[in-house]
């Protein structure tokens, strides 16, 4: 089989190899890979910008294909079943644990950017039936953070106010999501082209914080002063104070993205006094995943993909992403 493999930082350093298919375990799946996506993980991890994960490294998370050998103690799934590798292999459901996280495909494991993956039958998820392999391989982490942040931790009901922090994988899961539920969904950006496509994706407001960058007043204002029952933030930096003064009285921030800047200052007296949770979330349970694909059939949702690549042009599909032109995902395709 043919696979990428991550020999030395930097986007040079992903090689095409050769390698044997895998051998199967009994409980195993050997799964034909026919889609993958990437997210911002995998391009700082390739960029050596991510932790210090062990090279050679096959990358890249989150993708979909069909089983093609099943372990003899299989009973999950069946031969020609389509499968989507878990992000978190180990989390199966419940509460994070340090010995259920520390393990995730494409660092420390390896990824999915391989003709063939090996994968857990209890690690895998069948995808939505309504959607091709290129719009199920966008979900492992994008779509189950938005599930995770809106439902297992955030409890949005209808009526509630979100506020959508960026315009990635997770903000446009997270919008389609919260406006099925019945929740209020505030868009945020710096680019107007991308505000318009959120509007026309279920947002029902936009704040170009470009013109208006005392944002959270806004969010205030659209609110009749109350704030947000949650404000999801993909990006981090100096205005995660900003999140926190969006927030109603015991609204919650979650923090998922980091583009922006790692270090945030806050303001402690604010949040205290406003009783805001602060949050941080990375991904979540198989269950999560599950859970989003239940949602994601009863509402007929379909995940934005901005550009599909080949997946052997890995390379300049990272390189597209870092110009951070797109909305939604970028997809790699396994079609042969």
């Amino acid at each position: 089989m043919k696979r990428l493999v991550l020999r030395r930082s930097g986007l040079d350093g992903l090689v095409l190899e050769t390698a044997p298919i895998p051998t199967i375990g009994r409980h195993d799946l050997l799964v034909r890979m026919t889609a993958a996506s990437l997210n911002r993980r995998d391009l700082l991890i390739v960029r050596g910008e991510y932790g210090s994960f062990p090279l050679p490294l096959v990358p890249v998370s989150d993708g979909v294909g069909k089983v093609v050998a099943a372990g003899s103690a299989v009973t999950r799934f069946a031969i020609g079943d389509r499968a989507s590798p878990a992000y978190v292999p180990d989390w199966v459901a419940g509460a994070p644990r340090d010995d259920l996280v520390r393990r995730r495909l494409g660092g420390p494991l390896d990824g999915v950017l391989s003709e063939y993956v090996l994968v857990n039958e209890h690690a895998a998820v069948r995808p939505p039936v309504h959607l091709d392999d290129v719009q199920a391989a966008t979900l492992p982490i994008a779509g189950v953070t938005a599930f995770h942040v809106l439902f297992a931790d955030g409890r949005i009901v209808p009526g509630d106010v979100v506020v959508v922090r960026g315009t990635g994988g997770v903000a446009t899961m997270a919008t389609l999501l919260a406006r099925q539920a019945g929740a209020r969904v505030i868009a945020l950006s710096r680019s107007r082209p991308k505000l318009h496509r959120m509007l026309a994706l279920g947002a029902h407001e936009a704040i170009d914080v470009s013109e208006e960058p005392a944002w959270d007043a806004r969010v205030r204002e659209l609110t009749g002063g109350a704030g947000a029952e949650l404000v999801i933030d993909l990006v981090g930096g100096q205005d995660v104070d900003r999140c926190v003064a969006a927030c109603r009285i015991g609204g919650a921030v979650a923090l998922v993205g980091f583009a922006a800047g790692t270090v945030a200052p806050v303001d402690l007296v604010a949040a205290m006094r406003r009783m805001v949770v602060l949050r941080g979330v990375s991904v979540g349970s198989r269950a999560s995943y599950e859970g989003l694909v239940r949602a994601m059939e009863h509402g007929r949702l379909v995940p934005v993909v901005d550009a599909v690549h080949p997946w052997t042009d890995a390379a300049a599909a990272l390189a597209t992403m870092d110009r951070d032109e797109h909305l939604g995902k970028i997809a790699l395709s396994f079609a042969r």
